[in-house]
């Protein structure tokens, strides 16, 4: 997964995506993106799970752009 976000890997608050868009912490969202949980078990993120964080980023860069078209 990071390897897919790289170009905007350190431009997005994660932390807020993760609870924006999934409800969850940081650290389920870390974990997920590291593809490792705390015991070292490989954990990635379902279908489900990706379709959400598309919508997500999708949802997010509509809301970047108007803000960006209502400066005058």
């Amino acid at each position: 997964m990071k390897s897919q976000l790289y170009g905007i890997i350190l431009d997005i608050t994660w932390s807020k995506v993760a609870k924006n868009y999934f409800g969850k912490s940081a650290g389920w969202f870390f974990q997920k993106m590291n593809r490792e949980n705390n015991h070292g078990k490989e954990i990635e993120f379902s279908l489900e799970e990706k379709k959400q964080l598309k919508a997500g980023l999708l949802d997010l860069a509509g809301r970047i752009a108007l803000a960006a078209e209502n400066i005058k």
